[in-house]
C-alpha cells in the first residue's frame, strides 16, 4: 500500500522521459540516456539564511510539551513509482534512492520540508568531487599507509562508491568569558653538593585572570547519530558554496535526515566551542605552564543552519573484516579503517629502541669522557 503521508518525487527528463540526474561537472541535471540537460530550478531570491537557534528550540520544546501522541518515527515509509508503479521503501533516515526496478531516482518530499515535527533542510552543498576523482584519492590514500600489509597496498580497495548526502548542523555563537587560573614560570636552582650535586627545575606561580570574546562561526557537528566519528572531523569544507535546499540536488544520490536533533547537535557544539576556549585561556594566560581554576562563558547571538553535505563512502572486506572509508566529495580528502601489519610495527619499534639505545650509550661515553 503507498504511503499517503509523504510525496515521492522524481525528475523525468523533458527529452526521452527517462530520470534525470544531478552531473557534478556541469552542476546541472542530465539525461544519463539522452543527454539533455536542465538548469536547477532554484525559486527566485532564495537565500541560505542563519535561523534563530532560540526561536528554534522553544518551538520544539512547546510542541514536546503539548502533544499527545509519540511522535511519527523515521521508520519503513512504501511510496508507488510513478514510472513503473512498483513498491518504493524508504528505511529509517534514508529519504532518497533509486527504483530498484526501473532506476529512477526518487526523493522523499517531505521529510526534507517543514512541518511540526523535522526542522527543513536549509542548505545542501552539491558534490564536487566525481566517482573517478574520489577513485583516484582512494588509491593515493592506500598507497601512503606506512604501516598497512604490502598485500593490501598491492591489491588496493575493492569496492563500491555511494554517493550520499549527509545531515549536519551549523552554529554561530558570541561568546563572552571570564576567566581566573594560575600563570607557572620556570626557574633553576643548584642542590646537593658534590657527586650528588645537580641543577633542578622549578616553578613560580603567578594569579592570572582576564575577559575576552569571541565569535564562532559555523560551527560544524554531524546530525546522524550511530555513525563513523571520522565524518565529524572530515572537513574543511566549503560552506560558503552551499545553495539553498533543492531536492533535485538529491536526484541519483542517497541522502539521509537526521536523527541527532537540534538540541543535542547544540550541546555537541557547546563542548566543541568550551574546548577551544580552554585552548585560548592557556594562551592568555602565558608562562611555561598554566592552571585554569575556572571560564564562566555567556553565550548570544545564536544561530543555527541544517545542512546537507557530500561524501562517498566505501565499505570493503579484508580478510574476513569489515572496513569503512568516506571521501569529502568537494575537497577529496580520505579518512577511513584500514588493516595493519603487525610485522611492520613491530620492525619500527625495534628500530626506534636500538636508535634509544644508542643515543643513551653515547650520552654515558660523553659524561665518562668529562670525567
Amino acid at each position: 500500500m503507498a504511503s499517503s503521508a509523504s510525496e515521492v518525487r522524481r525528475f523525468p527528463c523533458e527529452g526521452c522521459g527517462a530520470d534525470l540526474e544531478f552531473h557534478i561537472g556541469s552542476q546541472r541535471l542530465v539525461c544519463p540516456h539522452c543527454a539533455f540537460t536542465k538548469e536547477l530550478q532554484i525559486p527566485a531570491g532564495a537565500q541560505v539564511s542563519e535561523r534563530s537557534l532560540q526561536e528554534a528550540l522553544t518551538k520544539i520544546a512547546a510542541h514536546r510539551r503539548t502533544r499527545t501522541a509519540t511522535p511519527a518515527a523515521l521508520g519503513r515509509r512504501e511510496f508507488t513509482c510513478k514510472t513503473c508503479s512498483a513498491t518504493i521503501v524508504f528505511e529509517g533516515a534514508v529519504t532518497s534512492g533509486e527504483c530498484a526496478y526501473c532506476g529512477n531516482a526518487v526523493v522523499d518530499a517531505e521529510v526534507h520540508a517543514a512541518n511540526a515535527e523535522r526542522l527543513p533542510v536549509d542548505a545542501l552543498l552539491p558534490f564536487q568531487v566525481d566517482k573517478p576523482r574520489a577513485q583516484q584519492a582512494l588509491q593515493g590514500w592506500v598507497a601512503s599507509r606506512w604501516f598497512a600489509p604490502n598485500e593490501f597496498k598491492r591489491r588496493g580497495v575493492r569496492g563500491t562508491f555511494n554517493g550520499l548526502y549527509m545531515p549536519y548542523w551549523t552554529f554561530d555563537a558570541m561568546t563572552s568569558s571570564h576567566y581566573a587560573g594560575e600563570r607557572g614560570e620556570h626557574y633553576w636552582v643548584t642542590v646537593g653538593s658534590g657527586d650528588k650535586r645537580r641543577r633542578e627545575r622549578r616553578t613560580r606561580w603567578y594569579p592570572a585572570s582576564g575577559h575576552f570574546q569571541r565569535f564562532f562561526d559555523d560551527v560544524l557537528v554531524c546530525a546522524k547519530t550511530g555513525v563513523s566519528a571520522r565524518l565529524q572531523s572530515l572537513g574543511p569544507w566549503p560552506l560558503e558554496k552551499c545553495m539553498p535546499f533543492s531536492a533535485e540536488v538529491l536526484a541519483g544520490y542517497s541522502a539521509m535526515t537526521y536523527d541527532a536533533e537540534l538540541p543535542a547537535g547544540f550541546a555537541q557544539c557547546q563542548e566543541q566551542i568550551k574546548s577551544e576556549l580552554r585552548s585560548d585561556v592557556r594562551r592568555l594566560i602565558g608562562g611555561d605552564e598554566q592552571r585554569i581554576g575556572n571560564i564562566d562563558t555567556q553565550f548570544s547571538a545564536l544561530t543555527y543552519k541544517h545542512l546537507l553535505l557530500p561524501v562517498w563512502m566505501l565499505a570493503y572486506s579484508w580478510r574476513n573484516k569489515t572496513y569503512q572509508v568516506i571521501v569529502n566529495a568537494c575537497s577529496g580528502e580520505v579518512q577511513g579503517d584500514r588493516p595493519y601489519s603487525w610485522i611492520k610495527i613491530t620492525a619500527a619499534l625495534l628500530v626506534l629502541a636500538v636508535i634509544a639505545a644508542i643515543v643513551v650509550l653515547a650520552a654515558n661515553a660523553n659524561r665518562v669522557a668529562a670525567v
